[in-house]
């Protein structure tokens, strides 16, 4: 859903409602997992991992960042409810302001990653009220060879609305903006510094 300004929150908590009725855009659930080729024909397939610190202390603080969600604190993306549980079937709005304009997309969570001791991470996918449709994972991870603690993303995703579609060179932009900011985010978050891939 699209708007020429800012929606309110009310339009949002709407929004949010009506989102948790509404079924997924894509199938299967796992598209987004490895190996990539299965089940992906005609999606984008994107990721990035990011160091953000080492030691446990750091990753600590990576797993509280991502159950707030702070990896969408971006300032031009933002989610809805805010802190919104990871747990599988939890739906929340995405508010993206972008091109002079503003979109809500829902999503739900449909499966946890990790053991919670060397990685933590969940996967969203679009529902039919996404102007994209697909899956994507985010995950921090403690590699207890390194001590490193490396944020990552994967996405695997198609133009799903006509504006997307006719918008696709813009919509891969902000898509990989979305990827440097999010890490960019989760850096801050965690105190830490550095990247890979």
């Amino acid at each position: 859903m699209f708007f020429a300004r800012r929606p309110s929150l009310r339009a949002i908590e709407r929004f949010g409602a009506r989102a948790r009725e509404l079924p997924l855009s894509y199938s299967p659930i796992g598209m987004a997992q490895d190996p990539p080729e299965a089940n992906t024909k005609g999606y984008d397939i994107d990721g990035r991992v990011v160091r953000i610190g080492n030691g446990s202390a750091c990753f600590d603080r990576a797993k509280a960042a991502l159950a707030a969600w702070k990896h969408f604190d971006l300032g031009w993306v933002e989610v809805f409810p805010r802190n919104a549980p990871l747990d599988s079937g939890t739906v929340v709005t995405i508010l993206v302001r972008h091109l002079g304009f503003w979109s809500l997309n829902g999503c739900r969570v449909v499966y946890g990653l990790g053991d919670r001791v060397t990685n933590l991470g969940f996967a969203y996918g679009t529902l039919v009220s996404h102007a994209e449709s697909g899956e994507e994972i985010f995950e921090v991870r403690l590699h207890p060879e390194s001590n490193e603690v490396t944020y990552r993303i994967r996405a695997v995703s198609r133009p799903r609305v006509v504006i997307a579609r006719l918008g696709y060179l813009m919509v891969r932009v902000l898509q990989a903006r979305f990827r440097r900011d999010s890490a960019e985010a989760m850096r801050r978050a965690t105190g830490g510094a550095g990247s890979r891939g």
